[in-house]
């Protein structure tokens, strides 16, 4: 046996032709075979429910047609509902069988855990605790006092003008820009 490169059969061009015969084929055998589909279906359609022939029927023939009608609805909607059951009875056993598959193989899937929403909960996730002391961020902020303006008294407005009037008034308002 030689260890250098092996010699491809055919050419890249050969290669594509069959390439593309192949694709050509699955393709047509494709369309065959929803075609086929097609008419099976309709096939068990009409013999299982052939069409109605409703003209020249009386009004009590009519009646009877919808009640009989009517009843195979019922049976066909409890059919499909048993099929639903045991539809979801064999998933729920596939999925059981594989989760003992997936055990056996030894490869065993985690179950997930809750995610940390607190600050110190990620913190604490993310670091060792016992080196990480609990991160308080309001504890570094400085606090602001607002001190309350110095209000003056209001008082009836008429008594200041009439307590501005005069050489008094002046005298103070004198005194107050000085």
């Amino acid at each position: 046996m030689s260890e250098g490169p092996r010699k491809q059969k055919y050419s890249a061009t050969r290669r594509l032709q069959l390439k593309v015969k192949l694709l050509k084929k699955a393709e047509s055998m494709l369309v065959a075979e929803s075609e086929e589909k097609k008419q099976e279906k309709e096939r068990v359609i009409n013999e299982s429910y052939p069409p109605l022939k409703l003209s020249g029927l009386s009004v009590q023939e009519l009646q009877d047609l919808c009640k009989e009608l009517h009843q195979k609805i019922d049976v066909v909607d409890e059919v499909r509902y048993d099929m639903e059951i045991k539809v979801g009875r064999n998933e729920k056993e596939i999925d059981g069988l594989n989760l003992k598959i997936i055990e056996l193989k030894g490869a065993k899937r985690p179950s997930l855990k809750r995610v940390k929403k607190t600050t110190d909960d990620m913190l604490g996730a993310c670091t060792d605790t016992s080196k990480l002391m609990k991160a308080d961020f309001k504890a570094k902020l400085k606090t602001v006092k607002k001190d309350e303006e110095k209000r003056e008294e209001v008082t009836d407005w008429r008594k200041n003008v009439e307590a501005m009037s005069g050489m008094e008034g002046r005298k103070k308002l004198f005194n107050a820009g000085q």
